[in-house]
């Protein structure tokens, strides 16, 4: 071959080998792309140097690292997981490794550098194994599931706690005083705010809103540990208190809460005071929640025919 012919060969191959190079870029930025649009990392364990190849570098950012700034090693990743999730995300990673499980899935929480707190689910599964057929390398990927994992905290939360006052609700209600009455005597309080009305014509139901989240606050306060405060509705409330109706700390929890309702409340645009009618009585046997509150909400309707602003047992 010439030397003219020859030059002319290696501009061919150097314009082929360009132009696979061209190729391969734009396949890699399409795969990142791809990747990073649906938050998920693509990596692979070399098992025995322990290193990590991040194929898209999401996984040093959800941490809160910079590119580079940390070091893909299988170690590295070890010291990320939250404590509480280490040993059984490890133990679902070595049993894949071991032949237990036919791949490797966990749902758990990572540490960031700056100390927050990332849910990622982790996938993989073996991709190579050495002539002894002993796993060499593992593939798999991860995603960041913080926001799905907040999301379900708020539905929990809507499902059991009050929108306005963050108490409890109803339906919350109902569970704790079936497991309460299981373990102790329990006394259910029916709280029923007077004058409330008075507020929300004087002042206007913001102004309302506003007062029933203070008292709620206020109720808190009152109630230690473990009496449960919760909202039904409007100027309903309720205690849950696991003590018998003759201990002192029913009559205590009461009247700090009825004082938690005659104490002046500061609006924006006034001073407003209301008052409270409670009623009490003590959960019967197999007593189911509606029937212990329809009883204590009639020894509160007593306590309102005779004057309001006092305590009743039923």
């Amino acid at each position: 071959m010439s030397d003219e012919a020859l030059r002319q060969q290696i501009q061919i191959l150097k314009k082929h080998n360009a132009r696979l190079k061209r190729i391969a870029h734009d396949a890699r930025s399409k795969l990142d792309a791809a990747l990073d649009g649906t938050g998920l990392c693509l990596w692979q364990l070399d098992i025995p140097s322990g290193k990590l190849v991040i194929f898209n570098r999401r996984w040093g950012a959800m941490l809160g690292y910079q590119p580079k700034e940390s070091r893909a090693l299988f170690s590295e990743w070890k010291e990320s997981l939250h404590p509480d999730d280490a040993a059984e995300v490890l133990k679902a990673f070595y049993d894949h490794i071991d032949g237990k499980a036919p791949y490797y899935e966990a749902l758990h929480r990572m540490i960031a550098k700056n100390g927050s707190v990332t849910w990622v689910l982790d996938r993989g599964r073996i991709s190579e194994w050495d002539e002894q057929g002993r796993p060499l390398k593992v593939t798999g990927t991860h995603i960041d599931m913080t926001k799905e994992k907040q999301y379900e905290s708020q539905l929990a939360m809507l499902a059991n706690h009050d929108p306005l006052t963050q108490l409890a609700n109803r339906h919350a209600l109902r569970n704790a005083y079936s497991q309460m009455r299981k373990e102790n005597a329990l006394c259910v309080a029916f709280i029923d705010l007077d004058d409330f009305k008075h507020v929300n014509d004087t002042f206007g139901h913001r102004s309302g809103d506003r007062l029933l989240i203070q008292l709620s606050q206020r109720l808190c306060d009152a109630c230690p540990e473990p009496v449960l405060a919760g909202r039904l509705g409007g100027d309903e409330f309720v205690l849950l208190m696991p003590f018998g109706q003759d201990d002192a700390r029913v009559a205590q929890v009461s009247r700090a809460c009825l004082q938690a309702a005659l104490t002046p409340f500061e609006l924006e645009n006034g001073t407003a005071t209301i008052g409270a009618s409670i009623g009490i009585v003590q959960a019967q046997p197999h007593e189911g929640f509606n029937a212990a509150l329809s009883r204590a909400d009639e020894a509160m309707y007593r306590i309102k025919r005779n004057g309001k602003n006092g305590i009743g047992l039923g």
